[in-house]
């Protein structure tokens, strides 16, 4: 990047994460090392994060003149909170996954070289809800970071109610009630 102009960066390059910020489907980032700069960026995109307990995460796009460009300082400011996000983009030293946890930026720290058999664990998990019920959860928790709460409220219950007209919600409830595992089709 470093011949690129302000009109080169303007045109260019941040199209990707506009399509990841798009997908409806959860996204499980598995990070096991160096998840800096725009790794960090991108592993904040996910939904959820995985990291081996030698991960580490930061922004030192500070050492070379510049700042996060893809989301870094709004992501890690909702998350990580104000004074923890203002240590990592201004002096741009990392932080290890034991940290990133601790602060609610990592869902879950595992033995080195563990991290992609968990975050597939993680989504198999998820792979075993209703489709349009995880859906429409992920869309009504991430308005809560760009809306009002009242906004937030009102986007989860109109997602709340629009899942009774689905027949995985009549197969989830009818499953409840026989004591057995729910078989969802997506519907």
């Amino acid at each position: 990047m470093s011949d690129k102009s302000p009109i080169d960066m303007m045109m260019g390059g941040f199209d990707a994460w506009i399509r990841i910020r798009h997908i409806h489907k959860p996204l499980i980032a598995a990070v096991g090392g160096y998840a800096l700069g725009g790794g960090c960026e991108l592993a904040m995109h996910c939904d959820m994060i995985v990291a081996s307990e030698n991960a580490h995460f930061g922004q030192p796009e500070i050492k070379i003149g510049v700042i996060p460009g893809a989301g870094g300082t709004q992501r890690l400011a909702r998350t990580f909170g104000k004074f923890r996000t203002m240590e990592m983009v201004l002096t741009g030293e990392p932080f290890t996954a034991q940290e990133m946890a601790a602060h609610g930026l990592v869902n879950r720290v595992v033995p080195k070289g563990e991290h992609l058999n968990e975050a597939i664990k993680l989504a198999k998990v998820v792979a075993q809800r209703s489709p349009l019920a995880v859906r429409l959860a992920k869309e009504a928790v991430l308005a809560a970071f760009e809306t009002s709460l009242e906004e937030g409220l009102e986007l989860e219950r109109k997602n709340f109610f629009l899942l009774f007209a689905t027949e995985d919600m009549r197969e989830g409830m009818r499953a409840f009630l026989e004591k057995r595992q729910a078989k969802f089709k997506g519907r």
